[in-house]
């Protein structure tokens, strides 16, 4: 979709908000949020991606998408100038050429203290490809990655500029997870999404802790579709996804979270489970799309959809939007009343929701944050949590420009 008629639809559908019943129900216990600004002095471009080395200093580290990764400085309400510290810096490559590409992942390796790795998904182009890199901090300076270390664990092609995936994480288990997209173009054209030969439209799964042969990974050994030869890729999790942009494991459950873009009408949250099949191209969250499933496939549903107008749903369950974007369960200590639930939020709209939910059945589901009338919606881009479980929103303010938030208890 291009930019112009992103914003065009937008506005068509905050229109016909202001028609929409109110969004209250039983759900009303989750508190009403506002934005903070943190870091008010530094200029970031598009943040993708925010998150604390596990190595005991309290840093912080931001991605931008064009291809850059900072590291905060610790005053977040300071006023520095030239505050900027780049940790890594892949500019030069041009990840960043349409609006989808880019700087996308990163992910601290568990042992990060002991052993200084990390790991980065970034997109490059001729021939457009995804790439899931290992590097080393420098030995010399912590505060500098060793860019010469870059070990490619894995490059997978794809036809088209968008739908690129990119949420790079460390599950409970150790092992290392990574959504892609379906690969681009309206409907997965080439029906990757539904197809176990490619990693595209997938949730992939792996050992970056060994190796096997010349490939730079293990597959884990409970991978679901292990040991079937040419016929399924043995690195999938789970698949049937168009786009999947962030999930997240509940620290407290180890659930595995993920917000799927829609196509034409609905965006969804899932909860993912090993070997689960989400259903795109025959499905567009609970809905029907393209031609039916073949006999005998099952579809995991998911646990939430919401509409991209009003009209589309009947019973006024929940605010429309545009374009997911998935956050966490929050597990802090500042905001008591959300504890338990999960975030996300619509990057078009800038509302912010929270769920909770028992035994995949939704018990409660609210707007926290809705951009106050007449004023210019922030996009929300990504989320990020802390080592303590608190909960920050990144967003894109104008074209490039980007803002860090914290989540507060809202005056009004």
């Amino acid at each position: 979709m291009t930019t112009a008629n992103f914003l065009r639809r937008a506005l068509l559908v905050w229109a016909a908000l202001c028609v929409v019943p109110g969004w209250s129900g039983a759900a009303e216990a989750l508190p009403k949020l506002d934005l903070r600004p943190l870091w008010p002095s530094l200029v970031v471009e598009r943040p993708v991606w925010l998150g604390e080395a596990p190595d005991g200093s309290g840093r912080m580290f931001l991605a931008e998408q064009p291809g850059t990764i900072l590291i905060l400085p610790k005053n977040r309400q300071g006023l520095e100038t030239n505050a900027r510290s780049v940790f890594l810096d892949l500019t030069f490559r041009q990840p960043y050429r349409d609006n989808e590409e880019g700087l996308l992942g990163v992910a601290f390796h568990p042992r990060y203290r002991t052993n200084g790795k990390f790991y980065v998904y970034y997109t490059q182009h001729d021939p457009r490809r995804n790439v899931l890199s290992e590097f080393v901090v420098s030995k010399k300076d912590p505060a500098r990655a060793d860019f010469y270390s870059e070990r490619i664990l894995l490059e997978v092609a794809r036809p088209y500029g968008n739908h690129c995936g990119g949420c790079t994480i460390f599950g409970p288990d150790g092992y290392l997870y990574v959504s892609l997209g379906d690969g681009g173009g309206a409907d997965d054209p080439h029906d990757n999404g539904q197809n176990l030969q490619s990693l595209l439209g997938k949730i992939i799964r792996l050992d970056v802790d060994a190796q096997t042969g010349r490939q730079p990974y293990r597959i884990p050994p409970d991978n679901p579709f292990l040991g079937r030869g040419v016929a399924a890729r043995g690195e999938i999790w789970a698949y049937g996804l168009r786009n999947p942009w962030r999930m997240s494991f509940d620290r407290r459950t180890g659930q595995l979270w993920a917000a799927d873009l829609g196509q034409n009408k609905w965006e969804e949250v899932n909860i993912i489970t090993k070997g689960g099949n989400y259903g795109w191209n025959r499905r567009e969250g609970f809905h029907p799309f393209k031609e039916p499933a073949p006999a005998g496939v099952k579809f995991t549903d998911p646990i939430l959809e919401y509409p991209h107008h009003p009209a589309l749903d009947k019973k006024n369950t929940h605010r429309p939007g545009l374009s997911i974007t998935g956050g966490h369960v929050y597990r802090g200590e500042k905001l008591p009343a959300l504890r338990g639930a999960y975030l996300y939020a619509d990057f078009a709209m800038g509302t912010i929701w929270a769920l909770r939910q028992e035994k995949g059945r939704i018990t409660q589901n609210a707007a926290l944050y809705v951009p106050p009338p007449g004023t210019a919606p922030r996009n929300v881009a990504s989320f990020a949590e802390d080592a303590r479980g608190e909960i920050y929103v990144l967003t894109f303010e104008g074209r490039t420009n980007g803002v860090v938030c914290e989540l507060v208890t809202a005056a009004r």
